[in-house]
């Protein structure tokens, strides 16, 4: 579904992406783990056309969608839950939700999504009304997916969804993302959170210093040396 080639990204004069290769599957869960500044929100931003790339390509369904806007890719099927939510502190839960089904016109297949969401996150249904920026941090994660879905996406780029959130709210919504994937939505995480993101993907990528040092399945990564050492505390 995604094929990341060489993809290189720079900003400030820093070269924060260095030249990448990565590729998701449909219907896989994949992760990509590091630690700070290693490059993934860059990455996922540029996956995503909110940055440009200064090489490479990124194929999305057999296109090249290098050069395309991100609203173009929204609507191909591509949805971001991005680092620090993102949410729209001013308007309602369900006003929230709403704008992630802003390109759609078939009425009852979103209101039918609106109650998957609060199926997913009661606590959403419970605060529809409720202005979004009085939410608590978890609340107001579960609102960030919950507005991505709305866009019903093919593919669905996660960026550190556990930031910030009480080891118990972690745990929820990594069973949320597993639901979501057993449903069929293809999904690319990125997570500082190793050890839970390798449990929940089946495979993984690490980032170091704007490159991929290792590639396997999640169950090896997750046995491997190198990976323990640096990034499972062991």
């Amino acid at each position: 579904m995604l094929e990341v080639k060489g993809l290189k990204v720079s900003y400030g004069g820093i070269n924060a992406v260095k030249g990448i290769d990565l590729e998701v599957r449909a219907g896989e869960l994949v992760t990509l783990i590091g630690a700070n500044g290693a490059g993934k929100t860059t990455t996922l931003r540029a996956l995503c056309g909110l940055l440009k790339p200064a090489a490479g390509r990124v194929i999305y369904n057999g296109s090249d969608i290098t050069a395309i806007p991100s609203y173009r890719l929204v609507e191909q099927g591509m949805a971001l839950v991005p680092e620090g939510r993102g949410v729209f502190p001013r308007l309602t839960v369900e006003e929230n939700l709403a704008m992630g089904a802003y390109i759609r016109h078939d009425r009852a297949g979103v209101q039918g999504d609106l109650e998957r969401v609060y199926g997913l996150f009661p606590r959403l249904a419970e605060r529809r009304r409720q202005f979004a920026g009085t939410l608590s941090g978890g609340e107001q994660q579960m609102l960030a997916i919950g507005r991505a879905l709305m866009s019903r996406p093919a593919l669905l780029l996660l960026d550190e969804p556990s930031m910030g959130l009480a080891p118990l709210m972690v745990q929820r919504i990594f069973e949320t993302i597993r639901t979501i994937a057993k449903d069929g939505v293809t999904m690319l995480l990125v997570e500082q959170n190793a050890k839970l993101a390798l449990e929940a993907c089946h495979r993984g990528y690490v980032m170091e210093s704007g490159l991929i040092t290792l590639a396997d399945s999640a169950a090896a990564l997750l046995i491997n040396p190198q990976v323990r050492h640096a990034y499972l505390g062991e």
